[in-house]
């Protein structure tokens, strides 16, 4: 299609009857016609101005066997101003679906981290048979949805065939982190997990560091150190009564944190694997239920091996670790002679490991709507909540635990410590993409 304007054109022939007719009155704006050459004919469409009618366009169009048509533009002022643009309903409907994800993921990080402790009460001498139900759990999930991203054509062979060496590491390093955090959290007070949880965030600063060779910016630095204060402060400063942690073994703070290590550590090997899947795909992104799929594979695989050596650790000896799954299993569903210590079973249990799915895909959807620091953020706001409700008398936890002075400003601390660490800084960007 081309455009020709009057003083373009050479000569003008009038395409219409009634343009003929005012062609000695009316003025030749331009022709379009279908070819992008000018000598083409026959043209299909002239523009007119017409004195007699000075504010409006004429526009006639005639072809062999069609109707003229004749239509009025409405007039065109220079002088006018612009109407404002609509408003932009895509936009307006993704904040709102940001803003329903992040009250959504709040709300179950809450849940999420009550319910971790509630659901250790009637399993606390079992907490690998719970381990190992919940990663079941995610294995079962986790495959249905690739297999299904698969046949879908998201997932393709390339992606299937990607090395697994590294999967087993990373299920090797989660299984002892969900084992472990397991096991301790189920001799700590309530209000310390979350507390001790944030550990995660200054493992994850240092093995990326060490790992990856990123650099960070200052406000991330000392977001870290002051989470590390914050943990410090929370947990161990007060006297005698004042304690979180008075009459607890200081084993159980140190295995949570150290659990969070190995989960720290398995995180940057899952974005390590990323990095590597963009040379290997040659720049396609690894679908992330690859990444999830085979880690929690293995992660299973992982905690059943260590079962025998874990249960000698509790004084289990190893002809008798049948017994004790069937044990747990029938504490789990509250069923047998010896459950009256599985108060709270099954419901407790099964709505943690309901809560703890659906957190963990809310998260990653409200990741895929927003930003890495928006999802942050709103997992983040999740912990002083959780302390304060976990402090609170609840069913099967009827003592509540006081909340000293020193615990309530090493929250703060670390709750400042977040925030810097989240916030983004203008002036200076780390090297951190993810």
């Amino acid at each position: 299609m081309e455009l020709l304007r009057s003083a373009s054109v050479p000569s003008v022939r009038c395409i219409t009857a009634a343009a003929a007719a005012n062609q000695s009155t009316a003025t030749l704006l331009f022709h379009l016609q279908s070819s992008f050459n000018r000598k083409a004919s026959p043209r299909q469409l002239s523009v007119f101005s017409h004195p007699s009618s000075a504010h409006h366009l004429k526009i006639n169009y005639n072809k062999d066997n069609l109707r003229l048509r004749r239509r009025r533009l409405s007039p065109i002022s220079a002088n006018a101003s612009p109407s404002p643009p609509p408003l932009d309903s895509n936009a307006n409907n993704r904040k709102l679906v940001v803003v329903a994800c992040s009250a959504v993921t709040v709300a179950l990080a809450i849940a999420n981290r009550v319910l971790y402790k509630l659901a250790l009460v009637p399993m606390k001498e079992f907490p690998f048979f719970l381990a190992q139900l919940t990663t079941f759990g995610y294995v079962a999930i986790y495959f249905s949805t690739l297999y299904m991203r698969y046949k879908a054509g998201t997932v393709t062979d390339e992606m299937l065939a990607f090395p697994k060496l590294p999967f087993v590491i990373i299920g090797f390093l989660e299984a002892i982190g969900v084992v472990s955090g397991m096991y301790s959290g189920a001799n700590l007070p309530g209000p310390a997990i979350p507390i001790l949880n944030q550990a995660f965030l200054v493992w994850q600063l240092a093995f990326s560091m060490l790992i990856l060779g990123r650099r960070y910016s200052w406000n991330r630095l000392a977001g870290c150190f002051l989470v590390a204060a914050g943990v410090v402060l929370s947990v161990t400063s007060g006297s005698g009564h004042d304690q979180m942690l008075s009459g607890v073994g200081m084993i159980w703070p140190a295995m949570m944190v150290s659990s969070t290590a190995f989960q720290a550590v398995a995180s940057v090997l899952k974005e390590s694997v990323f990095i590597d899947a963009a040379t290997r795909l040659k720049g396609k992104v690894l679908d992330i239920f690859v990444v999830n799929s085979f880690g929690s594979g293995f992660q299973a695989l992982f905690v059943l091996l260590f079962l025998p050596f874990l249960s000698n650790l509790k004084g289990i000896p190893l002809h008798e670790l049948p017994s004790y799954l069937k044990n747990g299993a029938a504490c789990f569903f509250n069923s047998g002679a010896n459950t009256t210590d599985c108060g709270g079973a099954p419901l407790l249990p099964l709505l943690y490991i309901v809560t703890n799915i659906a957190f963990n895909i809310s998260a990653l959807n409200l990741l895929k709507y927003s930003s890495a620091v928006v999802s942050s953020l709103a997992v983040m706001s999740s912990v002083p909540i959780s302390i304060y409700i976990l402090s609170l008398p609840l069913p099967y936890l009827p003592e509540g635990v006081n909340l000293s002075p020193f615990f309530v400003a090493g929250s703060v601390v670390l709750m400042v410590g977040l925030i810097l660490y989240n916030i983004p800084w203008p002036l200076k960007h780390d090297s951190d993409t993810s």
